[in-house]
Protein backbone atom coordinates (compact mmCIF):
# COMPACT_ATOMS: atom_id res chain seq x y z
CA UNK A 1 0.00 0.00 0.00
CA UNK A 2 1.67 3.53 -0.63
CA UNK A 3 2.37 6.07 1.83
CA UNK A 4 0.23 8.81 3.52
CA UNK A 5 1.43 12.21 1.99
CA UNK A 6 -0.39 15.41 3.19
CA UNK A 7 -0.84 17.56 0.22
CA UNK A 8 -0.58 20.63 1.98
CA UNK A 9 2.73 20.12 3.48
CA UNK A 10 4.35 18.54 -0.07
CA UNK A 11 2.89 21.33 -1.76
CA UNK A 12 4.59 24.06 1.04
CA UNK A 13 8.01 21.90 0.67
CA UNK A 14 7.87 21.84 -3.14
CA UNK A 15 7.36 26.16 -2.82
CA UNK A 16 10.00 26.69 -0.57
CA UNK A 17 12.59 24.41 -2.52
CA UNK A 18 11.57 26.92 -5.89
CA UNK A 19 12.30 29.50 -3.61
CA UNK A 20 15.50 28.73 -2.23
CA UNK A 21 16.47 27.61 -5.59
CA UNK A 22 16.01 31.32 -7.12
CA UNK A 23 17.65 32.41 -4.10
CA UNK A 24 20.91 30.32 -4.91
CA UNK A 25 20.99 31.34 -8.46
CA UNK A 26 20.26 35.08 -7.71
CA UNK A 27 23.11 34.72 -5.21
CA UNK A 28 25.56 33.43 -7.82
CA UNK A 29 24.22 36.28 -10.60
CA UNK A 30 24.52 39.05 -8.38
CA UNK A 31 25.88 38.42 -4.92
CA UNK A 32 29.79 40.27 -4.31
CA UNK A 33 31.41 40.17 -1.00
CA UNK A 34 32.11 43.54 0.44
CA UNK A 35 35.70 43.48 -0.45
CA UNK A 36 34.70 42.79 -4.41
CA UNK A 37 32.09 46.25 -4.09
CA UNK A 38 34.41 48.61 -2.37
CA UNK A 39 37.42 47.61 -5.09
CA UNK A 40 35.15 48.07 -7.59
CA UNK A 41 33.72 51.38 -6.84
CA UNK A 42 37.73 52.50 -5.46
CA UNK A 43 38.41 51.28 -8.98
CA UNK A 44 35.67 53.71 -10.51
CA UNK A 45 36.88 56.37 -8.53
CA UNK A 46 40.35 56.28 -9.71
CA UNK A 47 38.99 56.16 -13.11
CA UNK A 48 36.69 58.80 -12.48
CA UNK A 49 39.46 60.79 -10.84
CA UNK A 50 42.07 59.99 -14.05
CA UNK A 51 39.31 61.54 -16.25
CA UNK A 52 38.84 64.85 -14.66
CA UNK A 53 42.58 65.10 -14.51
CA UNK A 54 42.87 65.31 -18.53
CA UNK A 55 40.02 67.72 -18.61
CA UNK A 56 41.03 70.78 -20.37
CA UNK A 57 39.53 73.94 -19.32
Amino acid sequence: MAEIVNLNQFRKQKSRDAKRQEADENATKFGRTKTQKTLEKSKQDKAKRDLDGHERE
